[in-house]
């Protein structure tokens, strides 16, 4: 079996993850859970499977690459400048007091220095997949609080990371060892290393990485498209640890977040997706096979010390912290729910620090320990988020003034905001349709409310003269913001059935005669909106900002609903150029 142990372990991992991870899909939890306990079932050490575990160690990196390069996708220094007076204080603030916290806790144990330094440590950073696969499933990634919370998780990735750097040269302080005259010039020259890395990316990558897939794409090969993508993630990561001594972590971030700056950038995440998928699982699963559940029942104390300061600790730190910077309270609640996990920096760090002899097997198996469980109680704190928050502010006066803040992005600017806003057009969707329908509705003065949950793109519309709004459209105070109530007409020209109807029923409860057009993907969409009455119905197949425009009009002129009818498309139609959205052009 040892000539093909690389295909039996993909194939023991891969088929057990996938069934433990439908399992606890079905059950409500995330399937990261099912692909840890996968882990730990196929490890040699339970039922004896013929696994290579230096293989899966391997294939784990692969993941880790991958993983933190979509990270890096999903997330641009722009964005985190953004946010960065509260995210950068806040996060280091947090972290400094979840590892003091964590560093107390090991010290009661018996624990030596080095060994409680890196367990608070461990303890204090969250995984940024799980809040952005979190994020996504909920619709937020893109919005205010997302940005918040992944810009929060990207600094305690960095901070981890200056970690990950600083560990080799003071593990001789840790672990007692003498230190030799060599070893500070050493941690300088990594240090360097590591800067020089981050300028090279940020002042030559920000150039040449756009411009290299924009070539390749010009080509329209699609697989020519994937590989490239994948040979800048996986080469930059390699390239970066042999020359710089820089994490393969730390290197496939700052290639996702360079690419980021094309405007291919949607595509390259969506391509490289279901190989990052594959791989982040056998990472999960790798992670599951070093843990020994004999943790459990050896030192029960210690881990129930840990989860409640994973639990309720460090989310009640970064809540605080989030309501003194003067940000609202579902702002706070919301990154506190993120942030009741621990992940992948979190085992990165502990491997390192047992393959240094800091951290002991129990360190270890409780770092594990507590991620397995956090991660599979973490739904419970989205799914409690409101009645959290009516707790609050029924018995907290800080709560009830942040719950009063509105999102400091999402605001209107004053001189739109005194403005009365009436028989305006709500347009919900600043995509290809959206982005057309405006400028038609633009050129003949008809008044426009755009909604848009992208900050970004709408601080551009800001500054482009329109007025636009910041948030998710199935949220009544956005929806208000947009002055829904004296509409004559809102558009929904979003691509998501289960979000149009929230939509729909939100306006319909705030202003009940709105007349409402909406885009319908399929045959079996449109009908089912037409059934249910919803509003009036264009098919995807048939769409064009032009037919859309028509039936605005006819809403305004006549005052009677539109016409639901079968729209022809004229051969002749010329479309608008495309939109700047990155998911205006699928």
């Amino acid at each position: 079996m040892e000539g093909i142990s690389l295909i039996s372990t993909l194939a023991i991992g891969f088929g057990v993850a996938l069934v433990l991870g439908f399992l606890a899909e079905k059950l409500k939890v995330p399937a990261l859970v099912g692909y840890l306990l996968a882990g730990i079932l196929v490890s040699p050490s339970v039922f004896g499977f013929d696994v290579d575990l230096n293989l899966a160690n391997q294939l784990a990196e692969i993941g880790i690459m991958l993983l933190m390069f979509g990270v890096g996708l999903h997330f641009s220094l722009t964005d985190l400048l953004k946010v960065k007076g509260l995210v950068v204080p806040g996060a280091i603030c947090q972290m400094l007091l979840s590892a003091l916290i964590g560093f107390g806790l090991s010290w009661l144990w018996g624990w030596d220095v080095g060994h409680s330094v890196l367990l608070g440590c461990c303890l204090s950073c969250a995984s940024t997949v799980v809040v952005l696969k979190a994020l996504e499933a909920r619709g937020m990634l893109e919005g205010f609080d997302g940005n918040v919370a992944v810009g929060w998780l990207i600094v305690q990735d960095m901070v981890t990371v200056l970690l990950l750097v600083l560990l080799p040269p003071m593990a001789s302080v840790f672990t007692g060892q003498a230190q030799t005259s060599s070893q500070p010039l050493w941690q300088l020259l990594t240090l360097a290393q590591v800067v020089v890395f981050i300028v090279l990316m940020l002042v030559v990558g920000r150039r040449l990485l756009p411009y290299l897939l924009w070539q390749v794409a010009k080509t329209g090969s699609r697989e020519l498209f994937t590989l490239c993508v994948l040979a800048v993630a996986i080469g930059i990561a390699f390239g970066a640890a042999e020359v710089f001594h820089v994490s393969f972590a730390l290197g496939a971030f700052f290639a996702g977040m360079v690419m980021r700056e094309s405007k291919y950038a949607h595509r390259a995440a969506v391509e490289s997706l279901p190989l990052r998928d594959a791989f982040s699982v056998i990472f999960f699963v790798g992670v599951g096979m070093m843990f020994n559940p004999m943790v459990i029942v050896e030192h029960p104390w210690h881990l129930l010390c840990v989860l409640l300061l994973i639990l309720f600790i460090n989310p009640i730190i970064a809540a605080l912290l989030v309501m003194l910077f003067r940000y609202p309270l579902h702002t706070a609640l919301t990154l506190g729910a993120c942030l009741g996990q621990i992940g992948e920096f979190s085992f990165i760090l502990a491997s390192l620090g047992k393959s240094m002899d800091i951290v002991s097997d129990e360190g270890m198996n409780l770092v594990l320990a507590t991620a397995i469980l956090t991660i599979a109680l973490n739904p419970i704190a989205f799914a409690t988020l409101p009645k959290v928050a009516e707790f609050l502010k029924k018995r907290s006066k800080l709560a009830r003034i942040s719950a009063a803040r509105p999102d400091p992005q999402s605001l209107m600017p004053d001189e739109i905001e005194k403005k009365k806003i009436t028989g305006h057009i709500v347009i919900v969707g600043y995509g290809d349709v959206g982005c057309k329908l405006t400028a038609a509705l633009q050129k003949d003065e008809i008044p426009t409310v755009i909604v848009d949950k992208d900050d970004s793109l709408v601080a551009q519309l800001r500054k482009n003269g329109y007025t636009a709004i910041q948030g998710d459209a199935a949220d009544p105070s956005v929806l208000l913001q947009a002055h829904v109530q004296n509409a004559a007409v809102i558009v929904l020209t979003i691509r998501d059935e289960i979000l149009e109807r929230k939509v729909v029923e939100t306006a319909k409860l705030i202003n009940q005669g709105v007349k409402v057009i909406l885009r319908a993907a399929t045959d079996q969409e449109a009908n089912h909106f037409r059934a249910d009455n919803l509003g009036t119905v264009v098919q995807a197949s048939v769409i064009l900002s032009q037919e859309m425009d028509k039936l605005i009009r006819l809403a305004i002129l006549k005052g009677d609903s539109p016409v639901d009818e079968e729209i022809a498309v004229n051969s002749d139609v010329n479309p608008a150029p495309p939109s700047q959205h990155p998911e205006a052009n699928p």
